[in-house]
């Protein structure tokens, strides 16, 4: 008997057929796991958009492509292949679409265990979950990366083509058994990926920005711009709500130094986080933004959304690109101008990289204290040199101190993040931009990391000095009642 969800949709397609007698489709034997075999040299797998009146549309595979990774047992791994036929002529997509995997995956391990009887195949309990779970997941998942996002020691995945797939676990990177059937099975997971955020990624847009649902980053690149194959990185973010004092007990920081970022963000400092790629800038926004009050009105502002703010009162935008006329496209700057009108009390940028710093220093300058952002930067000095040129770019003829002085009024710190050579991530100053002298920005190092040596292992050794100049932002730091707990941490014994 069928099983029926509460919403009413049911997957199947020979219910109501076999009800009007017309011809049963045999069940597969020997001809038909022949043909599967001979089918699984390539992944023609294809995605089918459905809409639905009450949930958000999915893309399915209307093929299950049969290449074979080593997370897989054997046995699963063939009569995945051997079914795969049968299953797929079953399944009505226009309903699959409509569920939630839930219920997709309810519905799918009823057809499958059908499917499996007829054949006089038996699988024991854990060999049929497993089954399931690959199929659903090859269905509406990212088929071989599903276990690798759902591994939390794993930061980062890279798919350079489909037999090569990387990860970076506790900062190192490594190889894994990972593969895909083909590169048109990689390409048919980086359409899958770009359709659910509403992007599209094709010959026509070979490149694309997007996010998963749990925020991670993703970035595809495709033939021809990617001569080997597919190309897919995903930048993941972890389920557990990292704060700062979680980063100080993982060596980031010290507590110290987690008391200094906590009172930054508490009395409202424009606070510049600069980093290289992979720095974790973003990691330290999201713990940063932890101390913003559930009182404020928070504007995000993203390329591809992936801040995980935890406030109630959060407004999140995130950009447009073009559509195949070149049209539609709305940008950083444009999505910043227009939280300017929506009463933020702070704005945070995911990450400042164009014409949209003119708007964000006008922003910090006008009354939105205690904004936040994040700048590809080797150093404090180079963030504000970035800067400098990012306004330039913007079109602005502005001579070059009436730039200075605009971004020395505007960014009170600039909190530097570096990857080290073990791979670790830690914060290496703590720089305040104290005004300007002559034609130049002013700034004093608060706290530096200095180096000290390694490990056996490789683990980079070192302590954070404190400078011994006071903050300018101490009068702030008073107004919020926190003056005395910085006092406390800048001279007392653990201040070094």
């Amino acid at each position: 008997m069928t099983r029926q969800i509460n919403n009413g949709s049911n997957i199947r397609k020979f219910g109501r057929a076999r009800r009007l007698g017309e011809r049963q489709k045999p069940s597969l034997g020997q001809e038909q796991a022949a043909q599967s075999a001979g089918n699984s040299s390539t992944s023609e797998a294809s995605v089918a958009e459905f809409p639905s009146a009450n949930r958000k549309p999915v893309a399915v595979a209307t093929t299950l492509a049969p290449g074979p990774t080593s997370r897989e047992s054997t046995l699963v791994r063939e009569i995945k292949g051997s079914i795969q036929s049968d299953l797929m002529d079953r399944i009505d997509l226009a309903a699959a679409v409509s569920l939630s995997q839930e219920e997709l995956t309810e519905q799918i391990k009823d057809v499958i265990a059908e499917i499996l009887a007829e054949q006089k195949i038996n699988l024991n309990h854990t060999e049929h979950n497993e089954l399931v779970t690959k199929v659903v997941d090859e269905m509406v998942g990212l088929g071989p990366l599903e276990p690798l996002l759902a591994d939390d020691t794993v930061a980062d995945i890279m798919v350079n083509g489909a037999k090569q797939v990387y990860v970076e676990r506790h900062g190192k990177l490594e190889c894994t058994d990972v593969t895909f059937a083909d590169d048109r099975h990689v390409l048919n997971t980086a359409i899958r990926i770009a359709n659910r955020v509403g992007r599209r990624i094709d010959e026509t847009t070979p490149l694309v920005d997007a996010r998963l649902e749990d925020g991670s980053r993703v970035n595809i690149i495709i033939p021809p711009l990617a001569i080997d194959g597919p190309t897919i990185s995903i930048r993941k973010f972890s389920s557990k709500k990292l704060g700062l004092d979680w980063m100080a007990q993982n060596g980031s920081m010290t507590p110290e130094i987690a008391a200094i970022l906590r009172i930054a963000a508490a009395s409202r400092l424009n606070v510049l986080i600069a980093g290289g790629t992979g720095s974790g800038k973003t990691t330290l926004l999201n713990a940063m933004s932890q101390m913003i009050d559930a009182s404020e009105r928070i504007v995000t502002v993203e390329d591809a959304a992936e801040l995980q703010l935890q406030q109630p009162h959060v407004v999140r935008l995130e950009t447009r690109p073009p559509n195949l006329e070149g049209k539609g496209e709305i940008s950083m700057r444009d999505l910043v101008k227009n939280a300017l009108r929506m009463r933020p009390d702070r704005i945070v940028l995911g990450e400042v990289r164009g014409d949209e710093a003119v708007d964000m220093l006008q922003a910090m300058n006008t009354g939105h204290e205690g904004s936040l952002g994040t700048i590809h930067a080797n150093n404090p000095r180079e963030a504000l040199i970035r800067l400098e040129n990012l306004f330039a770019m913007a079109g602005f003829t502005l001579p070059s101190k009436a730039v200075r002085t605009q971004i020395a009024a505007a960014i009170d710190i600039i909190v530097q993040v570096t990857r080290m050579r073990d791979g670790s991530r830690r914060i290496t100053q703590i720089t305040e931009v104290v005004g300007m002298e002559g034609d130049n920005v002013l700034v004093h190092d608060l706290f530096t990391f200095e180096y000290e040596g390694e490990e056996e292992e490789g683990k980079v050794l070192g302590s954070y000095v404190y400078t011994g100049i006071q903050p300018r932002f101490m009068p702030k730091a008073r107004y919020f009642g926190l003056d005395r707990e910085l006092m406390q941490i800048l001279h007392g014994e653990e201040a070094a």
